[in-house]
């Protein structure tokens, strides 16, 4: 078959494909729909700088508030209860897997008897970036920035917050389906699990290598600061080494799903519950693992609820008024899934995943790539012929997987936009509040730091990869 045919055939079928999606699917909802989550995202970012004090006492009121309102418009205009039921069975998975990681690793206190230094931070950043990929982004997160912060006391600035949400809050997950939800995701759609290592290690290793130079120049500009600490001795203690049993579990209770495990049982399914055994072994870890947590641990990390509790609250709201944003998105994609190139995947899914829930929106985008190849996303084998690059584009000579490639990546660098781009960035972020470290505000965030650091990054990572 000539190039040309091949090409009007894939056209064509990935047209109707596109067709079908709209046609199955429900109302989309009107436009202005999306003012809530906009205005939730405005407050967010302009509270701390223009009135935190009524932030403080009434954020709780906004985020619910806004939510009520766009479920309220599901529920008695849309009469479309089935999607506010899938948001908060997304939402109660989310906070159930980050809420356990953050109580256990609240319970292992890593003590380092050594003054901060910039080879010693480089070094535990790109330790941070590795364990990501076994113990999720969220995990290491949790685990390392108490001590990142000790060891640097008295000489801690923004910049050491940021660069940490960088690399192990956000890329350093990019190479397993465990370091970032989107990935894993992919893996319970069919993409195999070592794929996402096999495609990403290049652009990991060239992120990952520019962003620890970049930050050991500014470390060596910090200075030795005035050190309280005068433990010297150079030791690794680990109090609470306990925890790292229940560590395990979280981990392993991740795979706990009827995509993963053939006939596994489902909760939802047999007894219409918003959640499955997955999630309350997660619950009931969290619970466990700190009533049995020990204290010395907790006292060392001066573990308290305030940093998970502010974030399950805001992103009740977050989950509740992007769904009309998503949904949006999804109709806008499966429309013009023919029209996507590699760039534009990659470019949509990056800067939508800096503001709204990475793991729906490379959902998204998964399915507008299957849909330019007149393939189902919810077809595992589709999913794999994708991956494997069995297919060819409707442009040209590029094949199936640099789509799946440029939405993988995309989709977990991005995420390191914001502090709402991904879970553990907002965590991090209350942490080194919480102990009167300097934290740059939202807005500060994007304009200093993730604009001049991170976009040229990505500019050439699109440039070497993805400029089809």
């Amino acid at each position: 078959m000539s190039r040309a045919l091949l090409a009007s055939v894939n056209h064509e079928t990935a047209a109707k494909a596109a067709v079908h999606l709209l046609q199955s699917s429900h109302q989309v909802p009107p436009v202005w729909l999306a003012a809530p989550f906009l205005l939730l995202l405005i407050m967010i970012a302009t509270a701390p700088l223009f009135y935190p004090h009524f932030w403080e006492r009434h954020y709780i009121k906004v985020s619910f508030g806004l939510g009520s309102i766009v479920a309220a418009y599901y529920w008695f205009i849309m009469k479309d209860g089935y999607i506010l039921r899938h948001s908060l069975e997304d939402y109660i998975s989310f906070i159930a897997l980050i809420a356990a990681l953050f109580v256990v690793a609240g319970g292992i206190f890593i003590r380092i008897d050594r003054k901060g230094s910039p080879l010693l931070n480089s070094t535990l950043l790109v330790a941070g970036a590795l364990l990501s990929n076994f113990i999720g982004t969220t995990g290491a997160s949790m685990l390392l920035i108490r001590p990142y912060i000790r060891i640097n006391e008295g000489r801690m600035k923004a910049f050491h917050i940021v660069f940490f949400i960088f690399i192990v809050s956000n890329i350093g997950g990019a190479l397993t389906p465990i370091g970032d939800p989107p990935l894993f995701l992919g893996f319970l759609k069919g993409v195999p699990f070592f794929w996402v290592f096999s495609k990403l290690w290049m652009p990991w290793l060239f992120t990952i290598g520019g962003l620890i130079l970049i930050f050991m120049v500014l470390d060596s500009r910090a200075g030795k600061g005035k050190m309280t600490t005068l433990e010297k001795s150079g030791k690794v203690t680990v109090i609470g080494a306990e925890s790292f049993l229940f560590l395990a579990i979280v981990i392993g209770a991740v795979f706990l799903d009827p995509a993963v495990i053939p006939g596994f049982p489902s909760f939802q399914h047999m007894f219409h519950l918003p959640f499955g055994i997955r999630e309350l072994i997660l619950f009931i870890v969290a619970f466990v693992a700190y009533k049995t947590a020990n204290k010395e641990a907790l006292r060392g990390n001066e573990f308290n609820f305030l940093p998970i509790r502010e974030v399950a609250i805001l992103f009740m709201g977050i989950f509740a008024t992007m769904i009309p944003v998503l949904e949006l998105v999804g109709a806008y994609s499966s429309a013009h899934a023919t029209e996507f190139t590699v760039a534009r995947c990659y470019w949509l899914t990056g800067a939508l995943s800096g503001f709204l829930d990475n793991a729906p929106t490379y959902l998204n985008f998964l399915a507008a790539a299957a849909g330019k190849f007149g393939m189902n996303s919810n077809t595992p084998a589709d999913i794999q012929k994708i991956a494997y690059g069995l297919s060819s584009a409707i442009h040209g000579d590029v094949t199936s997987d640099i789509y799946l490639m440029a939405i993988s990546l995309a989709s977990v660098f991005f995420g390191s936009l914001t502090y709402i781009g991904n879970a553990p960035n907002f965590m991090v972020k209350n942490i080194a509040s919480q102990s009167e470290v300097e934290v740059p505000g939202f807005l500060e965030y994007i304009y200093k730091y993730s604009i001049p650091v991170l976009i040229p990054f990505f500019t050439l990572i699109w440039w070497m990869f993805f400029k089809y």
